[in-house]
């Protein structure tokens, strides 16, 4: 055998011996479906950027959804396997026995969502809402929000003209005047505010007892069959508001990441740095205490439930909330690198 051959022999063995010895990992996990919603948050910059992607190994079809209770209802059909909804929404989910889990607690609820006063519609104090039309998403968070207020302000819902209307459909009505408020979040809060004033936020309505959140929910049997895919899922978003916190002082309407952010939401960027400032992001040593899916989630969810109840919106409170949260897939998250 020549001295080439011999090289090419030994080269080749060892190629073998490296491939055999090292873990092989699959060039392509799954396809699945992910909702989301038009809100800001820090983790649409690597949605934008295929890091959810690349991490889970797999090819993921994002879908936008204007409402919680259509993220809910496409989970319900199975066409979506992980989606974004807010707290209301998944505790009418839950109360229904859906098949899903809390997996990440996505926003901490803020300034980000507010009820705004069209400008002439005669609303300065709180009973003046009584025989004013106010749309909102039924069973969204900004849902409860509006009837915890009316609760706080001692003012019966069944005494306004409470109307049912998707985000973009509430910009349009404010806008020819068909109605009087609206409480809802961005993009469409953002254009209402151009003839409105903002009458109160869900940083108000969380003083008031009633706070409200956003979450990420997965499908039980996608999660039972892609475990991995789900810690990784969680991963990626932990990572994304690690980012957040350390370097988002600095973002600004220029900024490539509220550019990113500006375009999957269609909010402005100008308006972009101050919507982000309006939630907090817990970080992955938060979701894992009490306070969170530890604990705390839980209890948010058996008290939204009670009033979601009380307010006639949903039929019954399940005994046990518990297996609609869980915190196995943060807890695998944070054990990778």
């Amino acid at each position: 055998m020549s001295q080439l051959s011999r090289r090419a022999t030994l080269a080749a063995t060892a190629a073998l011996a490296l491939s055999l010895a090292a873990p092989i990992l699959p060039a392509h996990a799954a396809d699945f479906t992910v909702a989301y919603q038009t809100g800001a948050d820090p983790a649409k910059v690597a949605q934008a950027n295929g890091t959810y992607e690349k991490a889970t190994r797999s090819t993921i079809d994002w879908r936008k959804f204007d409402s919680g209770a259509d993220v809910i209802a496409a989970i319900a059909s199975g066409s979506v396997a992980i989606g974004y909804v807010g707290s209301s929404p998944l505790a009418a989910a839950a109360s229904r026995e859906l098949p899903i889990e809390t997996i990440y607690v996505a926003a901490l609820l803020g300034e980000a969502e507010a009820l705004v006063v069209r400008n002439g519609a005669g609303i300065d104090k709180p009973e003046e809402f009584k025989g004013k039309k106010v749309a909102v998403p039924f069973v969204s968070t900004t849902h409860y929000s509006l009837l915890a207020a009316l609760k706080h302000w001692d003012v019966d819902p069944k005494s306004v003209q409470i109307l049912n209307l998707r985000p973009p459909e509430i910009a349009a009505a404010f806008a020819r005047g068909d109605i009087d408020a609206a409480y809802v979040w961005d993009p469409a809060l953002g254009k209402i505010k151009e003839t409105g004033k903002v009458f109160a936020t869900s940083a108000d309505v969380a003083k008031w007892g009633a706070p409200t959140f956003d979450a990420w929910i997965v499908r039980k049997d996608f999660a039972k069959e892609h475990p991995e895919i789900v810690a990784q899922f969680v991963k990626v978003t932990a990572d994304s508001y690690a980012d957040y916190a350390k370097n988002g002082a600095s973002w600004t309407a220029g900024s490539p990441q509220v550019a990113v952010i500006a375009r999957l939401t269609g909010a402005k960027p100008e308006e972009i740095p101050d919507l982000l400032k309006g939630n907090k992001y817990p970080l992955l040593d938060e979701q894992l205490s009490e306070a969170l899916l530890g604990g705390g989630t839980l209890e948010a969810i058996v008290q939204t439930s009670g009033f979601l109840k009380e307010q006639g919106r949903i039929e019954t409170v399940l005994k046990d909330y518990k297996p609609y949260v869980g915190r196995t897939y943060a807890e695998q998250a944070s054990k990778l690198n």
